[in-house]
């Protein structure tokens, strides 16, 4: 090649640069359009009922009606329920009711044991009569698409892997074919670099909008960021890699030309190096790793340069999100007083806020912020999103069930056992400030009230979201508005154990689950060292060993409501069965499966079948793998105990006061996720027949301390007899 034509200038693109990714853009909105016209039929039915307006838009308080003395149980019946009597004579709870609304505990029983013991009926409120049998109150139902296209739904449905579906797998697909398309048409990378910039640059306010909280394209078609957030790191991703090849067409031009150093001293071309820096480091922080580790850092560097005029009307788009978002999270939030207790059982802290009674509807969450210096130095700034566990409209107000997952949690934990010192004296936990943000999420506009039937598979603490949407349905039953005649609680646990704080609660559900009957099954994964006591189960509660059969489970429950409907005018009134899930990655693949497994006929039968899905993330911390290698080279050997180890200096290393703290949670998992005679074993031995656990008493109560933090669980020491509990919770809402 010549030096003339080395040296000539880059011919023109035959295409219209900036006109080009202004059409793409435009594709991209008709598309997003496409979707929100689809929601347009539910949006409608949801809406045209007033108190819909009001329900999971912004949290706030009103006044509750005066509760009656409730009147005796009403015998269960799917069908011909009588409703209770409003002069019921049945004795008062064993409880008073405060001035603020409250049923209190009586006397010399704790807040915690209340929470456990005490009946919680008082959660749901009866209806009049007269509510119960006006049809015109019913929620109106419309059918999702997936329901109506049974076969296309299944595909979309069907998992390519964990947690990802074909569905996404096509919105992506068709965001990387235009991505392509913009690039490359009538283009090479290497002579035309300023197109790869162009259309990078045209999806900043793409990025921006799918990674805010309240996001424009969310609210459109009727999901929460959370779900929307695996469009939001694809772009981002496309993002940097468009950016780079942009950069590379350029350095790899300027090379060929021998003109580097010359371009690279014009301050475009600096601030443009900066800018590509600057993308490359958000990207490294934007991986699980580091969103996990250091979220403030992740967070930081979302802030991008950039060093080109053109961009301007690109940034000034992605500008305007970002401040609607913080102007609509700032009208979200909400500062109160909040009681915390802590619930050894569930590995939890209890956040309850009385004062603040509405405005979510079930399975929605919001973010918050523990505003006390017992939280760390900046732990009063970090936002952590909760499930709400309770439905509006209740004396008890929101209450959150926050899992101890990681520091933040922990903290809270802590600080919430040590004001549980007060409850002897009369107190009802600690009282902190806390900032609410919410609600977030939800199912869209879904209404579980309008199905005939409704199904909650639940896994660990997924059973907040259950919780919340079982309340709301019975609640809305008894007020005459539901249409729910079916209600199938599966909760799967690890131990047996998990399920004793929440006994009382369900046996409260059931009972008021006169005219929709609730059927709560719980199944526990690891066997216990006792087999558990079932005789004092309720009716409708069961405790079964091994993992639940959810399609067995999902016939039967399609069974029962297509019994419903015996002639032509009660088969029209099967509008369908609603299947929601909450727990980890494989539960929900479980379920998809399930539920695509459907005959077609029955399906059809029932009225259609939809899914709404909740996610729990999953934590592993790298701790776990450091000491998984250290419990190895404790005891090699898997026989070897702890005593005997030349190193037992690591092993005073672990069991120290801070080392308790730090390594607990990483020893459980070591234990809960290996076999009885791998590392398991080990951590066994080290623990049960250590010179220092069996003389150290203060180790030993720094052990049953500190494992209360963790999910139930445990192994017993065959020398000394001791229970540690065991079994860290990785799994955060």
């Amino acid at each position: 090649m010549s030096d003339d034509a080395v040296s000539a200038p880059v011919p023109a693109s035959p295409v219209d640069v900036f006109g080009l990714v202004f059409h793409v853009d435009i594709f991209l909105l008709a598309i997003a359009a496409v979707f929100a016209l689809a929601t347009i039929p539910r949006a409608l039915a949801r809406f045209s009922r007033a108190a819909e307006w009001r329900h999971g838009h912004i949290l706030r308080a009103v006044r509750l009606e005066t509760r009656r003395p409730r009147g005796s149980a009403e015998p269960k019946s799917p069908r011909n329920a009588q409703d209770p009597s409003p002069s019921g004579s049945s004795p008062p709870d064993p409880g008073y009711t405060s001035s603020s609304g409250h049923e209190c505990p009586p006397d010399g029983v704790t807040s915690e044991e209340s929470h456990t013991y005490f009946s919680h009926s008082h959660l749901i409120r009866h209806g009049s009569s007269r509510s119960r049998s006006n049809p015109g109150s019913l929620p109106p139902h419309v059918r999702a698409w997936s329901a109506i296209l049974p076969p296309i739904g299944g595909v979309l449905r069907y998992r390519l892997d964990s947690g990802f579906s074909v569905g996404q797998a096509t919105v992506l697909g068709i965001y990387v074919v235009v991505m392509i398309y913009a690039s490359f048409l009538k283009s090479n990378p290497f002579k035309d670099p300023l197109r790869t910039g162009i259309v990078a640059m045209s999806q900043i306010p793409v990025v921006y909008v799918l990674g805010t909280k309240n996001n424009v394209l969310g609210m459109c078609v009727s999901m929460g960021y959370e779900k929307l957030n695996y469009i939001h790191r694809f772009v981002g991703m496309m993002f940097v890699l468009l950016s780079n090849v942009h950069a590379v067409g350029y350095i790899y031009e300027w090379t060929f030309q021998g003109k580097f150093s010359t371009y690279m001293k014009d301050p475009a071309n600096i601030w443009a190096l900066v800018a590509l820096l600057a993308l490359d480091v958000l990207f490294i922080f934007s991986t699980s790793f580091w969103r996990r580790k250091a979220y403030n850092v992740f967070f930081g560097t979302h802030i991008a340069y950039s060093h080109q005029q053109t961009m301007l009307h690109y940034i000034i788009a992605a500008a305007a999100a970002y401040g609607l978002d913080h102007i609509l999270r700032l009208l979200k939030t909400r500062l109160f007083a909040a009681r915390i207790r802590p619930i050894p059982d569930l590995s939890l802290t209890r956040v309850e806020i009385p004062e603040l009674n509405a405005g979510w509807r079930a399975g929605q969450h919001v973010r918050i912020r523990v505003l006390s210096s017992a939280m760390g130095w900046i732990g009063w700034a970090e936002v952590h999103p909760f499930t709400i566990a309770s439905v509006a409209k209740t004396p008890e107000g929101l209450v959150l069930m926050c899992k101890t997952a990681g520091g933040w949690t922990g903290r809270l934990y802590e600080m919430a056992k040590v004001a549980g010192y007060g409850y002897e004296e009369g107190g009802v936990g600690r009282t902190v400030s806390v900032m609410l943000e919410g609600p977030y999420g939800g199912p869209g506009h879904s209404v579980f009230a309008s199905f005939s039937a409704a199904m909650f598979i639940v896994g660990g603490s997924g059973i907040t979201f259950a919780l919340s949407a079982v309340q709301d349905l019975i609640q809305r039953d008894l007020e005459g508005s539901s249409r729910v005649k079916i209600i199938e609680l599966i909760w799967s646990i690890q131990d047996p154990c998990s399920l004793t704080p929440l006994v009382p609660q369900f046996t409260s559900l059931i009972h008021q689950s006169t005219r929709a009957p609730l059927k709560i099954s719980v199944h526990y994964t690891r066997a216990a060292d006792v087999p558990p006591s079932k005789e004092f189960l309720p009716p409708g509660l069961t405790l079964t060993a091994g993992r639940p059969r959810i399609g067995k489970v999902l016939d039967a429950v399609i069974a029962r409501a297509v019994s419903y409907g015996t002639g032509i005018k009660a088969s029209m009134d099967i509008t369908g069965v609603v299947v929601g899930v909450c727990g980890p990655v494989g539960l929900g693949d479980e379920v998809a499966q399930a539920v695509s497994a459907v005959d077609p006929g029955r399906r059809w039968a029932v009225g259609g079948i939809e899914m709404h899905e909740e996610h729990v993330l999953h934590v592993i911390s790298k701790r776990a793998l450091q000491l998984w290698g250290r419990l190895n080279y404790l005891a090699p050997s898997g026989r070897q105990p702890c005593k005997h180890s030349p190193n037992v200096s690591i092993w005073n290393e672990i069991t120290s006061e801070r080392g308790f703290r730090a390594n607990l949670g990483a020893m459980s998992y070591v234990w809960r996720t290996s076999g009885p005679n791998d590392q398991g074993s080990k951590f066994h031995q080290c623990c049960c027949n250590s010179s220092l656990m069996k003389k150290d008493h203060q180790a030993i109560t720094r052990v049953e301390s500190h494992a209360q933090t963790f999910e139930s669980g445990g192994f017993r020491c065959s020398s000394s007899g001791e229970m540690f509990s065991s079994g860290a919770n990785i799994k955060r809402t």
